[in-house]
């Protein structure tokens, strides 16, 4: 990016790597919001609106890696990533029975609305 003056103003390296932490940050601030949306609706428009950051995210690393300016994370093997979903999962059984035990104990808490469950894609061996 050129000034009036002809010079440039920041290296396309550094404005393109800020531009793709800003994105970062942007996913996690939507994703925030999404957790916590009481309205299923505002809790859809955040969803889409981290699906396309993701998206737009994706994109410009593709690119920044195809031009040799962010070089990625060595591939996780299978297990390890196998071994995070699976305390993961057990994690989300865990609060899933704390939960129902207190709703069926006491009654005091509603059912949640239907939230669909995330599969992750185990069709690799590797995960980026």
């Amino acid at each position: 990016m050129n000034t009036q003056n002809g010079t440039q103003f920041m290296a396309d390296e550094d404005l393109l790597t800020m531009i793709l932490d800003d994105l970062k940050r942007t996913v996690r601030e939507y994703t925030t919001a999404a957790t916590e949306s009481n309205c299923q609706t505002v809790r859809r428009v955040f969803n889409d609106l981290t699906m396309d950051t993701l998206r737009i995210q994706g994109d410009l690393y593709y690119q920044m890696s195809q031009m040799g300016m962010y070089q990625a994370p060595d591939k996780a093997l299978r297990q390890a990533v196998d071994k995070q979903i699976q305390s993961a999962q057990q994690t989300q059984q865990k609060s899933q029975q704390f939960v129902q035990q207190k709703m069926n104990g006491t009654g005091q808490f509603r059912q949640a609305p239907n939230v669909p469950q995330h599969q992750p894609n185990v069709h690799s061996s590797y995960y980026m």
